[in-house]
């Protein structure tokens, strides 16, 4: 498969997708954040100086997949119809998880827009809290599944 961002002089294009069917489409991506004991329960119990962290981890990730064609490149804007930005929490391994989930019906899919959404929840979370303990990792940034388009369905499977 070839890369359709390159013109046939090798110059980056935005990918051509007029004569393409509007289709439902779906993307949920996750990732998590690693965080020390004093961080989780700072988060856990709401005493984190700068306010409710998940919740404005939530606005800004929603925020981030709103804005998503204005950092990357070769993204079209898109209608996004929904999003959720959702988090689990696990207080022994102490990490938190961010779901983000984008719907739009479209010509092009919201992948992008999902793993944005995750990422700038996971920076806000780092932002929020780095007076606590800079020592977080943001890891496992991934595409969880979506759906609709040209390329079909796909489902993450570890390999």
């Amino acid at each position: 498969m070839g890369l359709n961002h390159f013109d046939k002089n090798g110059n980056a294009v935005m990918v051509d997708v007029s004569d393409k069917p509007v289709t439902h489409r779906t993307a949920t991506a996750t990732g998590s954040i690693q965080v020390s004991p004093e961080i989780m329960a700072a988060v856990k119990s709401g005493n984190v100086k700068k306010g409710d962290v998940l919740g404005v981890a939530r606005v800004a990730g929603i925020m981030g997949v709103k804005r998503t064609s204005d950092l990357i490149p070769m993204c079209h804007p898109l209608p996004i119809q929904k999003c959720s930005v959702d988090f689990e929490t696990d207080e022994d391994a102490g990490v938190i998880r961010v779901f983000c989930t984008v719907k739009t019906e479209g010509k092009t899919g919201v992948e992008m827009e999902a793993l944005t959404g995750v990422q700038v929840a996971l920076l806000t979370i780092y932002d929020m809290c780095k007076a606590i303990d800079k020592h977080m990792v943001m890891s496992d940034i991934h595409l969880e599944e979506k759906t609709g388009g040209k390329s079909g369905d796909f489902r993450f499977e570890e390999k």
